[in-house]
């Protein structure tokens, strides 16, 4: 099979696009894969340095307000769309997915225009514009969430299969991840994760609840700050002699390469709503302490969070209300109560999609 993925712009676009074209290729070693994203954008880092091919398209977003930029942004999809129907022909692939993202529009436009199959995948409980748009034309629409359907028409194109990323989690046990990041074996486990850059307000309420709790001995924490706060992070807790305290029960980091590893061990996480996360979560049933972000498009991680939390999987804190206190209540109050986690952890399960991948890969070969 003969494969062409589209997207970019974001992480949540790229990885799961990622995640399916290594199961793929795992799967059937004679398929030919490439990726089709925007000049300039995260993908033209990511994607090579995954081991796949990526083409690029001159395409940009469109700005939120009405000037000058629109007319050259359009001219921009004109070309890139040109410059896709070229790599169409002599690509000729069996399928193209997308996974949103204004990178993605060219290639499926083209596609469609091509009469190809088009498959695009949404991440998120609100779709993207562009998945929206162009999910009536194509042939398979799968969503990480039910809660989606609603934010399409009704038609019969559309399939819940989950976030192909939790795929790629799941394959350690949790006695093994601890002994591997050199944590207890029995004492609870915290994961506190603020994002792969970090987020100011979940550092600075995480340092003022690890100085709350310092004194708790019934708890070990894996604290992955972002890179650009882990020095600071570090510092206030020098300073405020936490890490003594904890006498090897806190580590602190500002990346964990082997994210797997830690979702393994972890009894209870803090996070962001970001899909791709939560693919991950829900794939390994983790109770979760969920910090939305407020700067993302149509407010789309606390729509995520909301969906989480009124499922029972998760405890939501809206990140203006979020204090070093409220998160030593929730903390505590959860790892006191190994019942109430247990239940969240059953909860959480049945949102993930573990097999994401391969379902995603049947409904291709249909």
């Amino acid at each position: 099979m003969r494969i062409i993925f589209t997207g970019g712009g974001t992480g949540g676009h790229i990885y799961p696009a990622l995640a399916l074209a290594r199961y793929i290729e795992k799967t059937d070693p004679g398929a030919e894969l490439i990726f089709v994203g925007a000049r300039g954008g995260m993908e033209e880092k990511i994607v090579p340095s995954s081991g796949f091919r990526l083409l690029t398209l001159p395409v940009r977003g469109l700005s939120r307000k009405l000037g000058f930029d629109w007319g050259k942004t359009f001219y921009l999809l004109g070309k890139s769309i040109s410059r896709a129907q070229k790599i169409l022909d002599e690509f000729q692939p069996d399928f193209v997915v997308g996974t949103g993202g204004f990178a993605a529009a060219p290639m499926i436009l083209a596609a469609l225009l091509r009469r190809k199959k088009i498959l695009i995948h949404e991440q998120n409980v609100i779709p993207g514009v562009t998945n929206r748009l162009l999910a009536p034309f194509v042939s398979r629409v799968c969503l990480s969430f039910a809660a989606s359907r609603r934010y399409f028409r009704r038609q019969a194109n559309l399939y819940v299969t989950g976030n192909p990323r939790a795929s790629e989690v799941g394959n350690v046990s949790k006695a093994a991840a601890r002994r591997m990041l050199n944590m207890d074996a029995n004492r609870p486990f915290l994961l506190v994760v603020s994002g792969s850059r970090g987020a100011a307000k979940i550092n600075q309420n995480t340092v003022d609840f690890l100085i709350r709790a310092a004194g708790d001995k019934n708890m070990q924490v894996l604290y992955i700050t972002g890179e650009i706060y882990f020095e600071e992070v570090l510092s206030r807790l020098r300073a405020a002699g936490i890490m003594q305290r904890y006498d090897g029960r806190l580590q602190v980091r500002p990346y964990q390469q082997e994210m797997a590893l830690a979702l393994a061990a972890a009894d209870l996480m803090i996070t962001r709503a970001g899909a791709t996360t939560l693919a991950e979560i829900t794939a390994l049933g983790i109770p979760a302490i969920i910090v939305p972000s407020p700067n993302v498009v149509h407010n789309h991680q606390l729509i995520n969070a909301q969906e989480m939390a009124r499922l029972g999987a998760a405890v939501l804190i809206e990140e203006h209300n979020l204090t070093g206190q409220i998160l030593q209540k929730n903390i505590f109050d959860l790892l006191a109560n190994p019942d109430k986690l247990e239940q969240m952890k059953k909860k959480s399960i049945r949102l993930g999609h573990p097999q994401a991948a391969a379902d995603i890969y049947r409904l291709m070969l249909l």
